[in-house]
């Protein structure tokens, strides 16, 4: 049998905290044998919650670990970097860099667990800033984008080390041996788009990854690459309009099906093929993203998740635990700048 895979969990973070976290953490337990869990927050109030959601059956393969703090979704990055110590946030990212986790994974504030987990963690060598980087579903399958907020402003050579970590992140976790890479931009033609943006063009095309040049943003979706990469400010606009108009469509699907008698009929014949539409486009199912870059996995679920989509969470650190994902990136960074250096 393998060596048990042990992740510490942010117990206190995100909209429910405990209430959602325990609960989705015993259904990741279920769904791998090979999890070990650590939930680390107020320990009477996860105590609890264990014992409401029969996690006796998993004492073996979870512990709780005590902390006395928790971040507020709305506490500044730097108040909780410098004041919150014991805080959950920050014991578990602990218990990464003192080897007794392979990954964290928290739904708190995102920039505190951004700003918490550099401090703690550091960064690769060769990796000057890390990313924010989320999976989403296309035609054709999936796509990743990075950086979606932690960079907003970006050098070429930093978006060229986000479309390094993207490439490796899909060979490891797809089993891709080329992923395409492309860079978000104003048009596919080589005049347009921002100066850094046209000098990472140029770096990109210079590398051995597999560059296939500019996507427009109306081309996320649509398969015309499986990495895509921008600055944080781009990125992070990107994601919370596609979420606005997910939420959108959903609405105005509710209203019209509700218009009248005959709409609510159609709704009834329809409600079968909603349900397939739901399925494969549920944000939960791609719960997860991974701050890549740190001498560490880290996993940033979304605030408000669910059980499930929190479970989802914890299932994309344990992929990255078995793939190793931070020393490929190492490996990958170190392979390339050697070669550029000798050239």
């Amino acid at each position: 049998m393998s060596e048990p895979v042990k992740i510490a969990l942010d117990a206190m973070g995100g909209d429910h905290g405990p209430c959602v976290v325990v609960p989705g953490a015993l259904s990741a337990l279920e769904q791998h044998p090979n999890l070990h869990l650590i939930l680390v927050g107020n320990e009477d109030e996860v105590n609890a919650h264990l014992v409401k959601n029969g996690g006796d059956r998993f004492k073996d393969r979870i512990s709780v670990r005590h902390a006395s703090q928790k971040v507020e979704m709305d506490e500044s990055p730097a108040t909780a970097l410098r004041s919150k110590k014991d805080s959950s946030m920050r014991v578990a990212l602990n218990l990464v860099k003192e080897n007794q986790a392979a990954a964290c994974v928290s739904a708190g504030n995102t920039g505190a667990l951004m700003a918490i987990a550099r401090f703690v963690l550091k960064t690769l060598p060769g990796i000057d800033r890390p990313a924010i980087m989320k999976t989403l579903p296309t035609d054709k399958g999936v796509v990743r984008l990075l950086d979606l907020g932690a960079n907003v402003d970006c050098s070429a050579e930093n978006l060229f080390e986000f479309g390094v970590m993207g490439s490796v992140y899909a060979q490891a976790i797809e089993n891709m041996p080329s992923p395409r890479v492309a860079l978000l931009n104003v048009g596919h033609e080589e005049i347009k788009g921002s100066e850094e943006v046209k000098k990472a063009s140029a770096i990109f095309a210079a590398s051995p990854l597999n560059y296939t040049g500019y996507v427009e943003g109306n081309g996320i979706f649509f398969g015309e690459a499986d990495v895509i990469v921008c600055d944080g400010f781009v990125g992070n606009v990107s994601l919370k309009v596609i979420e606005g108009l997910a939420k959108l469509i959903a609405l105005f699907l509710q209203q019209e099906f509700k218009r009248n008698i005959f709409t609510k009929l159609a709704g009834l014949v329809a409600l079968p093929v909603l349900k397939q539409l739901k399925n494969r486009i549920d944000p939960g199912k791609y719960n997860g993203a991974s701050l890549l870059g740190l001498k560490g996995i880290v996993l940033k679920s979304h605030g408000g998740a669910g059980v499930d989509s929190f479970a989802c969470a914890i299932t994309s650190a344990v992929l990255e635990v078995e793939k190793n994902v931070p020393a490929l990136i190492h490996s990958e960074l170190d392979s390339i700048l050697s070669k550029r250096e000798a050239n």
